[in-house]
């Protein structure tokens, strides 16, 4: 089993940054695959980003390709997202996931595959 402990969420005005950390627990981080997800008042929940057990490949939901980018860091059992040209729209409660896979390239971006979560961290971006 995986605890997931996110930091990082604050209040921001649009257009800057934040870097959302989620540490985990346990020796076997790189089994799991990981996902960060948001979900806002009144919307469904949805994968803004996600990489493999390996490290080696991620996918960006299409509403925050190119500003924001997903990382791991193996040797502190840490995956990070940097969010860069913050949007009014991007405001929400962003979790972190991790899925026990069987192979290190594997991808998941749908929720109801991920075995474990974090609390959530609030990002606010103001207009």
């Amino acid at each position: 089993q995986v605890q997931l402990v996110e930091s990082g969420g604050e209040l921001v005005q649009a257009g800057g940054s934040l870097r959302l950390s989620c540490a985990a627990s346990g020796r076997t981080f790189g089994r799991y695959a990981m996902g960060w997800f948001r979900q806002a008042p009144g919307k469904e929940r949805e994968c803004v980003a996600a990489i493999s057990g390996g490290g080696g490949s991620t996918r960006y939901a299409d509403s925050v390709k190119g500003r924001f980018t997903i990382s791991r860091d193996h040797a502190e059992n840490t995956v990070y997202l940097q969010m860069n040209s913050l949007k009014p729209e991007d405001t929400a409660v962003y979790s972190c996931a991790a899925a026990v896979v069987v192979s290190s390239g594997v991808i998941l971006t749908t929720a109801t595959r991920y075995d474990y979560w974090g609390q959530g961290t609030q990002v606010t971006v103001s207009s």
